[in-house]
């Protein structure tokens, strides 16, 4: 028979709330979707994407398979928290029906079931000289949770046993749901273990031989201290509803809608919409981007991460030293187990920070260029780098490419520094200029040797063409046939330009090209985890100094295995790494050029 009692109210109040800011905001996003994507979302809903979607939800939001890639201990302790509490709601919900034999109970029923049955009740395959099968679930969930609990109470002390150098620093309202989702499990163990105490039944093998000694040592009033605990219990949970829409556990709904928003084909724009907001409360606070910030660890700079930055955006508190400070190197999104692309909110925030502003154009030369197959495109830091472009003249002169070398005068820029300061109305009208020129050229294939243009010319100009970095155009004639080559024999480090790996997702074609001219030695982090060379044109508010020190980090990094030559594939960052390596620095189609017979 199900019963009732006053202490079930706070949570049960807590609950009502909680369930009420889900729907409420889920129906705001949702809602608050351009029309192209609530779309999206209503055919998602009845595709096989939604199937999808509930096994990433599994994978991602219970199991913690990222965490768990990232390290074992970490992922594990996340998974016992949120795999663990689910288990014991969805197997307490079935114990209860069992127990009371009906198939709709209140909300409260099955959190509290050994305070309504204790008894000596057993369900018909439970014996009773043994512990029952459910009361032996429901103490192993329960332990399985606080082995969890006790992890991260180690982590906050020993961070570095879970791969993790810092922890996040949190506000108010995170501190006060934390203290509760940390002592809602042992008052819960405490509670049921009295209750099963007193009356000498009901509990497993955990609750029950600790209950039978709590009172041989309370005696009578273990009663009274079972009955403070439930209400404790059930105030703890209350008040972690309560403030969960206010903290960082509001992560967990909004990191499922946001499955469901990706799994359907919804991705970010260039404004904010619903799927910013959306991505903005699923960041979790773990902290996993703060230890991959370069900021931090190389200068000393600690509070402007990802985590810090999406928490001022939520609470509406942006200043403009944490959208400034940033290297939008993408490093803490290729770390993020959410995979929020805290970049494109930066800029979104810096595009509300500096307001519209008149632009004008017509000062570069508009005058139609020739015809040719192939176009050339150095980009502005290229022509700072001269070197560069004198190899790949003579590289394109050795292969006998017809081509035409459009900004070869150094008028055009691609748009990316306006982007990066959040202007994109002027950065469009640039992109609109450059698009035709582009198109009236009548090329098929746009090489580039900047890593910052060829991710902006395939991603933002929406060209009919093949966009393609030196590297990749490079390797591709060499394959033809159409560059001898030499090699040499001396060992080159390669560093992956943040633009052309993590931003253009091209790691193999610097690589391949290099093996064919050197020997390439490892590099302890590179590919997804290379680091930027500091001079990032996406920072402003930093001094050469601090500069200084996230150059000498990353030569530190790149040259451990001592190599005769650093390689890379950006001019910046051969032109940064080159005013403090004490190796030579070159270009990828310098090393080509080099290789190339007299």
């Amino acid at each position: 028979m199900i019963s009732f009692n006053l202490f079930v109210l706070p949570f049960s109040l807590g609950l009502i709330y909680l369930l009420y800011m889900i729907i409420r905001w889920w129906s705001i996003w949702i809602r608050g979707l351009p029309a192209e994507d609530q779309k999206k979302f209503r055919t998602g809903i009845f595709s096989r994407n939604f199937f999808s979607a509930l096994k990433e939800v599994f994978l991602e939001s219970l199991i913690h398979r990222k965490m768990f890639r990232r390290n074992a201990l970490l992922g594990y302790m996340h998974m016992s928290f949120a795999f663990g509490w689910f288990l014991l709601i969805l197997c307490g919900n079935i114990e209860s029906r069992i127990y009371s034999t009906t198939h709709v109970n209140p909300p409260y029923y099955p959190i509290f079931l050994k305070f309504f049955i204790h008894d000596r009740t057993v369900l018909w395959f439970e014996i009773n000289t043994v512990p029952g099968f459910f009361r032996f679930l429901m103490d192993f969930l329960l332990l399985f949770v606080l082995s969890g609990l006790v992890l991260a109470m180690v982590k906050r002390g020993r961070p570095k046993w879970f791969g993790m150098k810092r922890t996040t620093h949190h506000q108010l309202t995170d501190k006060v749901a934390l203290i509760c989702l940390w002592l809602i499990f042992p008052v819960r163990l405490i509670a049921e273990s009295f209750t099963d105490g007193y009356y000498g039944a009901g509990g497993g093998f955990l609750t029950q031989h600790l209950g039978n000694l709590m009172v041989l040592i309370f005696h009578e009033s273990s009663r009274h201290i079972a009955y403070a605990l439930w209400w404790a219990y059930s105030l703890l949970l209350g008040i972690f509803f309560v403030t969960l829409p206010f903290s960082r556990f509001w992560h967990i709904p909004s990191e499922v809608l946001l499955i469901f928003f990706r799994q359907f084909g919804i991705t970010a724009k260039k404004s904010t919409t619903s799927f910013t907001e959306v991505e903005i409360g699923a960041c979790s606070r773990c902290g996993v981007c703060i230890d991959v910030c370069q900021l931090g660890y190389a200068a000393h700079i600690h509070d402007i991460q990802a985590v810090y930055f999406l928490r001022s955006v939520r609470d509406e508190q942006v200043n403009r030293d944490i959208l400034l400070r940033c290297l939008v190197c993408g490093r803490c999104q290729e770390a993020c187990p959410v995979g929020i692309n805290a970049d494109s909110i930066r800029l979104i925030e810096r595009n509300m920070f500096s307001g519209s502003h008149a632009s004008d154009f017509t000062y570069l030369p508009a005058d139609p260029p020739q015809k040719a197959p192939v176009l050339y495109f150095a980009g502005c830091m290229t022509h700072l780098t001269p070197a560069i472009i004198r190899a790949m003249k003579g590289i394109l002169k050795q292969a006998g490419v017809d081509y035409l070398f459009l900004d070869e005068k150094g008028t055009v820029c691609c748009g990316r520094p306006i982007m990066l300061s959040g202007k994109y109305e002027q950065a469009e009208k640039l992109v609109h200029f450059n698009r035709e020129l582009i198109l009236q050229s009548g090329a098929h294939t746009l090489v580039t040797s900047c890593p910052i243009c060829f991710r902006v010319f395939r991603e933002e100009y929406k060209l009919p063409i093949r966009v393609m970095h030196h590297s990749q155009f490079l390797l591709e004639l060499i394959k033809a046939g159409k560059i001898p080559l030499q090699a040499f024999h001396r060992k080159v480090a390669y560093h992956d330009p943040c633009d052309l790996g993590r931003g253009g997702q091209e790691y193999d074609a610097p690589r391949e090209l290099l093996a064919k001219v050197a020997e390439l030695v490892e590099v302890p982090q590179d590919g997804e985890d290379s680091l930027c060379c500091g001079g990032s044109l996406g920072i402003y508010t930093i001094s050469s100094r601090k500069r200084d020190l996230i150059t000498h980090d990353a030569l530190r990094n790149l040259t451990a295995s001592q190599p005769e030559v650093l390689a890379t594939a950006c001019p910046l960052c051969k032109k940064t790494f080159s005013k403090h390596a004490e190796i030579e620095v070159l270009d990828i189609a310098e090393m080509v050029y080099d290789a190339m017979p007299e």
